[in-house]
């Protein structure tokens, strides 16, 4: 980014594109003292691998303007006010009975334009905006019920994994950036949510029957104290689950990032869910260190099998 400040504003040159930058030295996350600047920063940094995760697919946005204390949003419109070269997608919605423009995260200017909004948080689509009925992937989100942790989420994720691989097929994992785990099957071949949802529920229910101390595969809250949800509920069109890279609006700026199968087992077994706690600085470190370790996500070549 090249920059120029006039008053308040901060303007910048990034790929060509003009942007002005506003408030960089709101704290966004106070108990970290975590700015603006710093989001944008994060968010420009990571853009080489979180990018592709995005490219194509309809975004809701969670905006934070008055940082993650104050009050939040979700935005599935794209801001009318939104620069001209900003792309979008329309999708069908019943509630207006009408097309809805989402924002297309596509290119870097359009990712600092979207942290300049306080969109601390990114949900992609598990669809591309071109076959909106086709996911990619199908998804488990591990969400643990107290006093169940990361520790039990892991513990499932490798259920999830030891199932998948008598299947003959992989499994990719990341941390939500808070308490769960969230598990993506990366799928190439024409499937549709119909079946991934089908598909994802036998799933939660057999390891449920199998395990019924620790997995529970109904939403009701009641149901899952010290037990692990799996939330195949996830892979539904009008869904979306938190993008890989993501900042997360938490009391400090922890991220949704991929982790290694043999980092799971850790934890599983030793019992620290800190070990796969990330903040923002960490994962650019790990990034730098390790690559991309979600980008299986978009190179895998798997069909989803029958159960």
């Amino acid at each position: 980014m090249t920059p120029g400040a006039t008053g308040t504003a901060t303007h910048v040159e990034v790929e060509g594109r003009q942007l002005r930058l506003s408030n960089l030295d709101k704290v966004l996350y106070p108990a970290a003292g975590f700015r603006k600047s710093e989001v944008i920063d994060y968010y420009t940094r990571i853009a080489p691998v979180l990018l592709p995760h995005l490219a194509g697919r309809p975004l809701t946005l969670k905006r934070y303007p008055d940082g993650v204390e104050g009050e939040s949003f979700y935005e599935k419109r794209c801001p009318s006010h939104r620069p001209p070269w900003v792309e979008t997608v329309p999708v069908w919605t019943g509630r207006t009975r009408g097309d809805v423009d989402y924002c297309l995260a596509n290119d870097l200017p359009t990712l600092v334009w979207l942290a300049n909004l306080a969109t601390l948080e990114l949900h992609p689509s598990l669809s591309r905006g071109d076959d909106l009925d086709r996911p990619t992937t199908m998804v488990f989100d591990l969400d643990p019920g107290g006093p169940a942790s990361l520790v039990e989420c892991c513990r499932v994720g490798l259920l999830v994994k030891e199932l998948f691989d008598d299947l003959d097929v992989q499994v990719v994992a990341k941390t939500s950036g808070g308490k769960g785990l969230q598990l993506y099957v990366p799928l190439d071949t024409a499937v549709d949510y119909d079946r991934t949802k089908s598909f994802s529920r036998t799933v939660a229910q057999l390891l449920e029957r199998r395990h019924p101390k620790l997995v529970v595969s109904h939403m009701a809250k009641e149901l899952r104290t010290g037990k692990v949800f799996i939330d195949w509920s996830q892979n539904d069109e009008h869904k979306t689950t938190v993008s890989v890279y993501s900042l997360r609006a938490r009391e400090r700026p922890t991220v949704s990032t991929p982790v290694t199968w043999d980092e799971v087992t850790e934890v599983a077994e030793g019992g620290d869910p800190d070990l796969l706690r990330f903040e923002a600085a960490a994962v650019l470190d790990r990034v730098a260190r390790l690559g991309d370790l979600f980008r299986p996500v978009l190179d895998l070549q798997q069909e989803l099998p029958t159960l």
